[in-house]
């Protein structure tokens, strides 16, 4: 990929610039301007370069049609906040903008249009559309990573028609990701959680390979933990995951990869309740699992303080309720701590990980955390993405 920090005379350029800006909203508010403020160093090397920029975005599933309560425009305001300069919507018709002389009727150097997904064609990955939206600019830059892993207009075919770069968000992104796929300081531990291992499964088996460690935590953790006889009550599992959970097993085994997994849990009986301490052996029929114990938190405490690269995805326990947070944030403590003094490489991903990490306000004492979802979950399962394939 031909990154645009090292392209020179941008000057009075038209810059087509895909971001992903697919930020929660609640009644016209930004809940969660993450995806944002990542961007914005990409926009103000843009600004520095005295480059026209037109921003491709989206948000939601608005199917092809006009969903008012999906335009850009609370992110154009809260642009035109963090820039300190005028950000315009351009509402018109992508089909009837006809050439990139357009936007020379406007006088800010930030035009965004309106949600990309507006148009069926963008999502059907139309190769007349993605020709179209290139004959509005110079060049094209792909700064949404979390988009890459979709055939769409504004990523994939819109590179075929113009010189394409990757943006600076992309770039750590994908150099965050080859530092544990493929340029690995060992030992490396990866921590997975959530409740499906049937939508981890790939994941895993690609990375059990590369890992020193990998560390089975949360819904999933179940699973596991039913399958060497223990009896995990009501705890949420998945279903006919027995041979999955199997497979786990005998590759990390075959790949000499230690395969970690709660010895000690926390339950209750409700998903409000407050939190008991049990041994594997010890959980009632009634009950559930909702967190990792004491005794798993020393044991993962300890293999965290012993690696040099750690992937985190998926929180460790029910952490909306304070009472079965403590393993996520035990985790997340001593990983901080290793970062600090420099002992350590750490990427997380997944939104429910982010989630809990904005929650504590310690993002930024990690070295990269991904908003990207499926586009990361694809990247570390060994997929092409085409957004990147189409960069390349």
């Amino acid at each position: 990929m031909k990154s645009i920090r090292n392209e020179k005379n941008l000057i009075n350029k038209v810059t087509l610039l895909r971001l992903d800006l697919n930020v929660p909203l609640d009644h016209g508010k930004i809940k969660d301007t993450t995806r944002i403020d990542k961007i914005l160093p990409t926009l103000n090397f843009l600004i520095k370069q005295k480059t026209k920029i037109i921003i491709l975005s989206h948000i939601g599933r608005p199917n092809g049609k006009i969903v008012n309560e999906l335009s850009l425009k609370p992110i154009c305001e809260d642009l035109q906040k963090k820039l300190n300069q005028n950000v315009r919507l351009i509402k018109k018709n992508i089909n009837e903008i006809k050439n990139k002389n357009f936007f020379h009727n406007f006088n800010e150097q930030i035009l965004v249009l309106e949600n990309i997904r507006f148009y069926a064609e963008e999502e059907n990955d139309d190769y007349k559309f993605g020709s179209h939206i290139a004959s509005l600019g110079d060049i094209y830059v792909n700064d949404a990573f979390s988009c890459s892993h979709r055939e769409h207009a504004s990523i994939h075919q819109i590179s075929k028609f113009l010189p394409s770069f990757s943006g600076l968000q992309l770039d750590l992104e994908v150099r965050a990701l080859k530092k544990i796929t493929s340029e690995i300081t060992k030992p490396i531990t990866c921590i997975i959680g959530g409740s499906k291992i049937s939508s981890k499964i790939n994941i895993i088996k690609n990375l059990i390979p590369k890992l020193d460690n990998i560390i089975i935590v949360g819904g999933m953790a179940n699973n596991f933990i039913e399958n060497f006889g223990n009896n995990i009550g009501k705890s949420i599992k998945e279903k006919n995951c027995n041979q999955i959970v199997k497979e786990i097993i005998s590759l990390s085994e075959k790949q000499s990869c230690k395969l970690i997994y709660p010895e000690d849990v926390l339950v209750s009986k409700d998903l409000n309740g407050s939190s008991e301490i049990k041994e594997l052996g010890q959980i009632n029929s009634n009950e559930m699992i909702l967190d990792i114990g004491p005794k798993t938190i020393n044991k993962i405490i300890n293999i965290i303080d012993k690696s040099k690269t750690i992937l985190w995805n998926g929180p460790a326990g029910y952490f909306e309720n304070p009472n079965f947070a403590n393993g996520s944030v035990e985790i997340a403590k001593k990983i901080i701590e290793k970062n600090k003094e420099n002992k350590i490489f750490s990427v997380v991903g997944g939104g429910d990980t982010v989630s809990f990490l904005n929650n504590l306000n310690v993002v930024s004492s990690f070295n990269f955390v991904s908003t990207a979802g499926g586009a990361f979950l694809e990247y570390l399962e060994g997929k092409e993405l085409p957004g990147i394939t189409a960069l390349s």
